[in-house]
């Protein structure tokens, strides 16, 4: 059934296979970030941040994120992803240079476009900022942002480590970006807990979370969010594989739902965290029965809360309810 992914990082969703091929073009030994079966090593979410970080390293070139932008769009729409919103960093993509990071997305787009025409797939970009590079690194990532807003960049974002620093932090980057028009999402209530949930909504005024889950921890916060209509990014696979859950049965998407809040579901990392689209669904539907009604309004939620146009909302909840 047609699916739309509103919280996919675009270097997180390379295929191992895909790295590894650009790491043999450019010689460079990644040897140490991949397991005996291919796939990513690590062992907790710090080691999982240094594995991705190490990983861009052969991401350094415009062609390289046109390269990337194809793998990942084809392999998305494999299951059946009609639309997705990617975090895309300028930190990764021309180190913050609005010049580069202008050249780097030019890439990016015409990418999307091949893979929208031969796949049916759409793509719109979320620059995202990085948590532990620190506020002034954010101000350069919200500049570019503000610099290339339109029809393709679409949101700002921050992703990263959430134990670094405090949401209310990055406000100024977050305001840059709100008078620029972009709509806002943040990484919080996954490592950070509930209060992280609440700096987000207080201090940086995101009308997306990702994540979120441990709002759960907090009934009163949860209440809050569903009252403000704040769409949660949930990611099922991944918090079950950084181990906040011990699997899906545990996790609280299904609680939250029944308590009012608007929820979504994505794959974050997908190689990472040995998950897809297909996936995320095939193990909701084990535990916790859902079927097509329920995928279907989790579908309409997330063409609802998607940061893109209104005549692509219209197109997409088309193409949701013909299907």
């Amino acid at each position: 059934m047609p699916k739309c992914e509103l919280h996919l990082h675009h270097e997180g969703a390379a295929p191992p296979d895909f790295i590894r091929q650009l790491a043999s073009e450019k010689s460079v030994n990644l040897s140490g970030i991949f397991d005996r079966d291919g796939g990513y090593a690590y062992a907790d979410f710090p080691d999982f941040l240094r594995v991705y970080e190490a990983a861009t390293q052969v991401l350094k070139t415009p062609e390289d994120y046109h390269r990337l932008t194809l793998a990942v769009l084809e392999q998305s729409a494999e299951h059946g992803v009609i639309y997705c919103e990617s975090f895309l960093s300028p930190d990764f993509c021309g180190g913050g240079d609005v010049s580069a990071w202008r050249e780097y997305l030019a890439a990016i787009e015409d990418a999307a476009g091949i893979a929208e025409r031969a796949h049916g797939i759409t793509l719109r970009g979320i620059v995202t900022a990085v948590r532990h590079f620190g506020p002034e690194t954010a101000k350069r990532s919200a500049l570019c942002a503000a610099e290339t807003a339109g029809e393709f960049i679409t949101g700002f974002g921050m992703g990263g480590d959430e134990t670094m620093g405090h949401q209310g932090d990055f406000a100024y980057a977050f305001d840059m970006a709100r008078e620029a028009h972009l709509k806002l999402t943040t990484h919080a209530g996954e490592f950070g807990g509930p209060e992280s949930i609440r700096e987000a909504i207080r201090d940086l005024r995101v009308v997306r979370i990702g994540h979120g889950v441990r709002a759960i921890e907090d009934m009163a916060l949860v209440e809050e969010i569903a009252a403000r209509g704040i769409v949660l990014e949930v990611c099922p696979g991944s918090n079950v594989a950084l181990g906040l859950y011990p699997d899906i049965a545990a996790h609280p998407i299904k609680r939250l739902q029944e308590a009012g809040v608007n929820v979504t579901v994505s794959t974050d990392d997908p190689p990472f965290f040995h998950t897809d689209m297909t996936g995320e669904f095939v193990q909701l539907n084990k535990s916790f029965g859902w079927g097509i009604p329920e995928f279907c309004a989790l579908g309409h939620s997330a063409i609802a809360a998607a940061f893109c146009s209104e005549p692509l909302r219209a197109r997409l909840k088309k193409q949701m309810e013909t299907n």
